[in-house]
């Protein structure tokens, strides 16, 4: 698969949910090819930002898209990564904020 083939499939996947691309396409394809990277190294789509442990169960909660998603974006606008955010955030009727990290610290190997 390729970034342009991921794209399409979790955008028509994800929109009608409420959540959207990133409008920095430059960052969006950087975060899916990382994507695609863990998914051939750990076998599924672990969240590029986190340390994922290669693990399937210990890393459940980080797979894209995360648990920490909905809040995140529902709160903040945008997910810890940057890679799904509101339609307001991308409309700039909000301002992006800095995302802190819901994970708790037990999980964080």
């Amino acid at each position: 698969m390729d970034v342009k083939t991921l794209y399409n499939s979790l955008k028509k996947i994800q929109e009608p949910k409420g959540y959207f691309f990133n409008k920095d396409i430059d960052l969006v394809h950087e975060l899916l090819e990382s994507l695609m990277k863990n998914k051939d190294f750990y076998g599924y789509m672990a969240c590029p930002c986190r340390l994922a442990t290669g693990n399937r169960e210990d890393d459940k909660d980080i797979i894209c898209p995360c648990e920490y998603r909905e809040a995140d974006v529902s709160e903040y606008g945008a997910c810890f990564c940057g890679l799904y955010v509101s339609a307001e955030l991308n409309d700039k009727k909000v301002e992006a904020q800095y995302v802190p990290e819901r994970r708790p610290p037990e999980k964080v190997f």
